[in-house]
């Protein structure tokens, strides 16, 4: 039975690029706490990103670029580029922007333009750059604008006059970039930080000549010439990253750490004690942080954090209060602590998740003492921990002045409210008053109707949804098991999120569908995070199916001989492992962008969990689906990006043809074009295509027994 909300959903899901758009995001607040700038795009539909300031409980929009450079999306660098798809970036316009300290000058980029407006009043202004611009930034004084051009960094005052500060050596060579594993792997999409008196910058150097190449052709359009990707994948070398001080005047030091030892620049920063940086050895099992000597560039560790199995980094961190207490997370056993000048301030149980921001001696920070919610907390000294965020949901947050805003996605969608709290300066919302900035995301026509549930002895955290027009006890339903169950992801929680909605598309399609997070996803702690060292697959599946077993002990309602797997990226990878390794439960599988063979992956995140292969090639092969095509006995969908640098298409193909050499049928969907985040106009087409493979895929099973 199909109602007319589910049919409309497909079309619904893609215009609104996953409900993204019309989301208010990229929140700053001003010290005072009295203004928060933040991106919107124009509606649920409008994928142009613009830039606002909310003020004294009304908005103004500061700059619209349909208005400066035309209503077009626009050419981009491609640096710019790169750094859109490592952030997943749906949107065009303004995606992105800096702001000085005092949140008086915005900068942004707008087609590889460099624009800059003034908060206070004014209208955008175009600010003359050498070449097309990548990641402007204002100094802290708001009378510089820095940017990346040409793979080098440049300095343009605002009333005029451009520098180049560090020039790239060679084609090999940038300054001011991330390279692949820091924006993919370890969250940092910077590499450049001003010193606070804005006199100097902390530069990252990357060279990226001893990293082997990718060759990304279009087979659609055999004329273009292929795209060079820089990629290491797991055990082979890796970029080399240094760091530099550098002075308006051109002066240069270069920063001295042993970087043999410690190769990977895992973040940054320049605050009032210094500059700094965190820096990790290629096993992952140590961190260190490093104060830096403004004036030589030698190096002093200051902290040292290590695990057997890996470090686990947690965004925000290190930094350091006003006092220079240092703010880093602590794992002992199965909790994630937060510590702040050597002492453990958060409690047993209570798992960190990320460190928002440092004003004075205040440490925001996100946490979850249930894996279904995360919550904006807020630690004062002398006060101690207090929860900051209410209802239900995952919330993340900024802080300043007094005022705090707290952006949450949860059961009703996403909410963005600003608290000025009791004691800060008055604003014309009143003092203590809760606002709300509107959000212009479409309502899902779909209206998701989870039922949260705790499976088997590990108490696995899941979520179980049947179609709206069912009746329990009447009919038997086929199962779709539809998870993530990787690191870094959970998809089971108290939220709207977007794939909660496409799961209750697949439920009214006629599936019970079930979203589990096993053992390696997040919010649960470090020692359940690091059960899957060594071994990627085998818990992971084995938490799949405990959790299938016991929710259809639940729900009577559940077919356990038409159930079916689908995912993407790690979920693919899970999907199409769980069709070749067990069969007996898993009757057919779509496999989304599945990385088939681990030695392809990357360095940093593969090694993070399965080691060098050439110290531990067993981890590999034990992981990997490549090398057991044979086993394949199931109807198995792979469907690929042709365009995706992150799981290359080589995944697929390769073990396309493992299959086809053994015997083994199955079906290969190439997307043209597509990265690893496919455009959404393939995404409306492809939940028809995976609904009708399953339910043929199923109904066959079913007819032969």
């Amino acid at each position: 039975m199909h109602s007319a909300a589910a049919a409309a959903f497909p079309r619904q899901f893609a215009r609104t690029r996953r409900f993204s758009l019309g989301v208010p995001r990229h929140l700053t607040v001003s010290p005072d706490g009295r203004r928060v700038l933040f991106v919107r795009t124009g509606s649920g539909t409008d994928p142009v990103g613009r830039l606002w300031q909310y003020e004294d409980g009304a908005e103004r929009l500061l700059a619209d670029p349909a208005l400066l450079v035309g209503a077009g999306p626009g050419a981009v660098p491609e640096e710019e580029r790169l750094r859109r798809e490592r952030a997943r970036e749906r949107s065009v316009g303004v995606v992105s922007y800096a702001t000085d300290s005092a949140v008086r000058l915005a900068a942004f980029a707008l087609s590889g333009a460099l624009w800059a407006v003034r908060t206070d009043d004014g209208a955008p202004f175009p600010v003359p750059a050498a070449g097309p611009v990548v990641d402007p930034r204002p100094s802290p004084d708001g009378r510089h604008i820095a940017y990346v051009t040409g793979r080098s960094l440049h300095v343009v005052d605002v009333a005029g006059g451009d520098r180049q500060l560090a020039r790239a050596e060679g084609p090999d060579v940038s300054y001011g970039l991330a390279e692949y594993v820091a924006a993919e792997s370890m969250q940092r999409l910077r590499g450049y930080w001003w010193a606070p008196d804005s006199r100097r910058l902390l530069v990252a150097r990357v060279d990226t000549g001893r990293v082997a190449r990718r060759y990304l052709a279009d087979p659609a359009d055999p004329a273009k010439p292929p795209r060079v990707v820089a990629y290491p994948a797991a055990g082979t070398p890796n970029a080399e990253v240094g760091a530099h001080l550098v002075a308006l005047d051109g002066e240069r030091v270069e920063v001295a750490w042993d970087r043999a030892a410690y190769e990977y620049l895992v973040d940054a920063g320049w605050d009032a004690h210094g500059p700094f940086l965190a820096v990790q050895s290629r096993d992952q099992r140590t961190l260190r942080t490093l104060a830096v000597d403004p004036v030589t560039g030698a190096t002093e560790v200051r902290h040292e954090r290590t695990d057997p199995a890996w470090v686990e980094l947690v965004p925000g961190t290190p930094s350091r209060t006003a006092s220079g207490a240092l703010v880093v997370p602590e794992d002992d056993g199965g909790t994630r602590y937060l510590t702040v000048g050597g002492r453990r301030v958060t409690p047993e149980g209570l798992q960190l998740g990320e460190v928002l921001g440092v004003e004075g001696e205040t440490v925001l920070f996100t946490a979850s003492e249930d894996p279904l919610e995360t919550h904006v907390w807020r630690h004062v000294p002398e006060r101690g921990n207090q929860r900051l965020s209410r209802g239900p949901g995952r919330y993340a947050g900024v802080a300043r002045g007094g005022t705090v805003v707290l952006a949450g996605s949860t059961p009703g969608g996403a909410e963005v409210s600003v608290v000025r709290e009791p004691g800060a300066a008055p604003t014309g919302d009143g003092t203590g008053a809760r606002t709300v900035i509107a959000s212009f995301a479409e309502e899902p026509v779909i209206a998701p109707r989870p039922i949260h549930l705790t499976l088997g002895a590990r108490q696995l955290r899941g979520t179980l949804f049947l179609p709206s027009w069912h009746r329990e006890g009447t009919a038997k339903l086929p199962v779709l098991v539809d998870p993530y169950g990787g690191p870094g992801i959970q998809k089971v929680g108290r939220t709207r999120d977007w794939f909660v909605c496409v799961s209750q598309w697949f439920a009214e399609q006629g599936f019970a569908v079930l979203a589990v997070d096993g053992r390696g996803t997040p919010g649960r702690g470090p020692a359940w995070e690091k059960t899957i060292h060594g071994d990627q697959l085998a818990p992971a599946l084995e938490d799949q199916v405990d959790a299938l077993r016991a929710a259809a002990a639940h729900c009577g309602d559940l077919d356990l001989t038409r159930v079916g797997i689908r995912g993407w990226s790690f979920g693919g990878y899970l999907a199409a492992g769980a069709v070749l390794h067990r069969p007996d439960v898993f009757h057919a599988a779509v496999a989304g962008a599945p990385p088939t063979d681990m030695r392809l992956y990357d360095t940093h995140w593969k090694e993070r969990y399965l080691g060098h292969p050439d110290e531990h090639p067993e981890n590999y092969a034990r992981s990997s689906l490549a090398g057991h095509g044979h086993l394949l006995r199931r109807p198995l969908l792979l469907v690929h990006g042709l365009a995706d640098d992150n799981v290359a298409v080589a995944h697929t193909l390769r073990f396309s043809a493992e299959l086809l050499a053994a015997g083994r049928p199955h079906s290969v969907l190439p997307l043209s074009g597509a990265t690893h985040a496919p455009a959404d106009a393939v995404n409306e087409q492809l939940l028809y295509a995976q609904r009708d493979f399953l339910l043929d895929a199923l109904r066959r099973s079913a007819d032969e027994g």
